[in-house]
């Protein structure tokens, strides 16, 4: 299964919260933290306040920080909420997709079940567990 770069943006910046909970971030910290995009990370975490998982804070000292103890954030819950709009296949589209072979396809059980299967592995371990800790680079003298 492949996670879009979306929710893979979104895990690393709730990762990097989880890493020091009390502090807010900035978007541009993490995005150059990170090597990732900064307008795309912009969305990332306007999606993210949007389900609840950070809260936001505008103007100066602004930034986002987690809205939840990581504890009680699972991995599971953050790729469901980020990847919602996403099919894994052209079947499991909000309108069926246009797939010719749906009706006597074989396949789609058992990719329901290793998605299922997929998520309950997520579902057991927490944002905590993952959480980043970045290395201080020690200077040279």
């Amino acid at each position: 299964m492949r996670l879009t770069s979306f929710t893979d943006f979104g895990l690393r910046a709730l990762m990097r919260l989880a890493g020091e909970p009390e502090r807010t971030f900035s978007t541009d910290e993490i995005a150059t933290e990170f090597k990732i995009s900064r307008n795309h990370l912009t969305k990332v975490v306007q999606a993210l306040a949007a389900t609840g998982l950070v809260v936001t804070r505008k103007g100066v000292g602004g930034g986002f920080k987690l809205a939840r103890d990581s504890d009680c954030i699972t991995l599971g819950e953050v790729v469901r909420l980020l990847e919602a709009e996403q099919a894994l296949v052209e079947c499991f589209r909000a309108d069926g997709g246009n797939c010719v072979i749906t009706p006597s396809c074989r396949l789609k059980g058992r990719l329901v079940a290793a998605r299922n299967a997929f998520l309950a592995e997520l579902d057991r371990t927490s944002l905590a567990e993952c959480a980043y800790y970045p290395t201080k680079k020690v200077a040279k003298r």
